[in-house]
């Protein structure tokens, strides 16, 4: 089943499908990961546990059976908080003082497929199969790829599970409500008596 976009590639074929033929394909899936609103930390760790075949009951630590995972729309990659300027990249040329570092907000500018692959490689085990997972990994920035003639499979991102208030957590919001509510009555009360008490005084001045 082809994509839409997936048969047309526009980008650099030559660089996407680069060590494409050094990985044994038998057995395995080409799994899709739409990565357009998606959170990256959370993109990150189901891409890593479907590259490692951490969902598959026949998961061995120390033989690689992780499936292709293609990920497209890596440009509208979402995050969380201030990260896109509080987050930096760093690295050292290998001068005295070189230290380079960048910003994720200018990373995604310059190349968004990074941002995605540093994280997943971060969350994969530096072991001797790090190589062979990180030829598995194939990063788009926009929604085109050249495998649409592979039997490719969405990948359905898990709902979000927003964990729930603790109870004295509750309380506290359900007493800071109250005492706003109680503040805002207080406020509009002594408004009103203001008022009333101006228009008298102007009532005894006119009638005099």
């Amino acid at each position: 089943m082809a994509t839409p976009g997936a048969v047309t590639f526009s980008g650099n074929l030559k660089r996407a499908v680069a060590g494409i033929k050094r990985i044994n394909t038998e057995g395995i899936r080409w799994r899709v990961f739409d990565a357009k609103g998606q959170v990256l930390g959370r993109l990150a760790s189901q891409i890593s546990t479907v590259i490692q075949g951490k969902d598959k009951p026949t998961y061995t630590p120390n033989r690689e059976d992780g499936d292709i995972c293609i990920v497209v729309n890596a440009k509208d990659i979402a995050v969380t908080g201030r990260k896109l300027t509080d987050k930096f990249y760093r690295w050292h040329t290998g001068y005295v003082g070189h230290l380079k570092e960048r910003s994720l907000k200018d990373q995604l500018v310059k190349d968004p497929t990074e941002v995605i692959r540093s994280a997943v490689m971060r969350m994969l085990p530096r072991n001797k199969l790090r190589d062979d997972r990180d030829l598995k990994l194939r990063i788009f920035a926009g929604s085109e790829h050249p495998f649409g003639d592979r039997p490719i499979e969405h990948f359905e991102m898990p709902p979000r599970q927003v964990r729930e208030l603790r109870p004295r957590t509750r309380r506290a919001m359900v007493r800071a409500q109250k005492k706003a509510e109680q503040q805002a009555e207080k406020g509009d009360s002594s408004k009103s008596a203001r008022r009333k008490k101006k228009e008298e005084e102007t009532k005894i001045v006119f009638t005099a």
